[in-house]
């Protein structure tokens, strides 16, 4: 491990960490993590050893020339540190890389010896997970702890999951049982066009981020690429009847099962991330999680021949939807494979998270 070295002193660091894998349903959560290190420029300043995590059958390293000297990049996991600017600034510490593939309880361990030398005050963790939600409706996002007072001052749900877990969890857990403050926060991310990258469920996640720990974060380019990603799966579900009529299913079932919370909530979340923007000037691989812990492959099609299409479902009852979107989950899954089509996964165990999903942020032209 690479000893903090040229670490300055932080200001109120809260660590936001996510990983590829199974709890990263379209690479949502990494290429959060890694927008908030490219807008603020983060450096690396620790790595943990890949030799004590990572199986390198599962997740290879990879080749690449440096000068015309060959170089290998090993698979693990990096933290680097930002720094929020404003009235009241803060320090971010981010932890992006991989679900480990053993020796886990070491991992969080490890990890958690970083937050504790830092003075990490709060551990926020993202995950994405494949759920029953239409691409066309704002991104769920649950947000979960197991902390009581935590959960009473954040508006969070305690979890109450049981059933197969992540890496997401174990380490929430162990924040639990070192005394570290911790929330997880799931986007939920369409099954039927689950392949990475997803821009509009990056998006969401790093809204939700701003709300929980009251900053602006420069969105760069990201809300374009949202609005193009949604037109382009509106083109590919329109060639398709049977896939049109089956968005049109999860349409009918999320509004039916929203309607009765429809309040100014959202509508306020969202003016007062309007404000925060405008007083703080202008923006400067592997299975994964289904919203009821089983695991599931890519669904929609590859290009016009040889594509794939989710099965027809019977239609929900207007009072129960087959599938409720807002139930977030802790995945069930193995790290570091790629993204697969195939017919639609078996459904395993209930959703390990159980929030209302805050639905206010998104970067579609659908809004709240």
């Amino acid at each position: 491990m690479i000893e903090l070295e040229g670490v300055p002193e932080l200001i109120d660091p809260v660590m936001v960490a996510a990983f590829e894998g199974w709890n990263d349903a379209g690479d949502a959560a990494s290429t959060a993590v890694a927008h908030l290190e490219r807008e603020w420029k983060g450096e690396v300043f620790a790595a943990l050893d890949a030799e004590d995590y990572y199986d390198f059958q599962v997740n290879r390293p990879t080749v690449f020339m440096d000068g015309g000297v060959r170089k290998i990049t090993w698979p693990t996991t990096r933290l680097s540190v930002v720094r929020v600017g404003g009235d009241k600034p803060r320090d971010l510490v981010l932890v992006r890389g991989i679900e480990p593939s053993m020796r886990w309880r070491s991992f969080c361990n490890e990890l958690l010896g970083f937050a504790h030398e830092l003075g990490v005050e709060l551990v926020v963790v993202l995950g994405a997970l494949l759920g029953d939600t239409p691409h066309t409706r704002p991104v769920p996002i649950s947000g979960t702890t197991s902390d009581a007072d935590l959960a009473r001052r954040m508006d969070l749900e305690e979890t109450k999951y049981e059933g197969p877990t992540g890496i997401v969890g174990v380490l929430q857990e162990a924040c639990t049982h070192a005394g570290v403050p911790a929330v997880s926060l799931w986007a939920a991310v369409p099954h039927y066009v689950s392949q990475p990258p997803n821009p509009k469920a990056t998006l969401a996640l790093l809204n939700r981020l701003e709300d929980l720990l009251d900053i602006r974060i420069p969105l760069g380019e990201l809300p374009e690429d949202a609005r193009a990603w949604q037109v382009g799966v509106d083109q590919l579900a329109a060639e398709d009847s049977e896939v049109a009529e089956y968005v049109q299913t999860l349409e009918e079932a999320r509004d039916t099962a929203e309607l009765p919370e429809a309040s100014g909530e959202a509508i306020a979340r969202e003016f007062e991330r309007y404000l925060r923007r405008r007083d703080g000037g202008g923006p400067t691989a592997g299975g994964h999680a289904t919203a009821d812990g089983g695991d599931a492959g890519s669904y929609l099609r590859e290009g016009p021949g040889g594509r794939t299409r989710p099965p027809m479902p019977s239609r929900p009852e207007p009072e129960q939807p087959e599938a409720d979107p807002r139930a977030g989950t802790e995945p069930k899954g193995d790290a570091g494979s790629g993204p697969e089509t195939g017919p639609r996964a078996r459904r395993e165990p209930r959703p390990e998270t159980d929030p209302a999903p805050d639905d206010d942020s998104d970067g579609s032209s659908d809004e709240d």
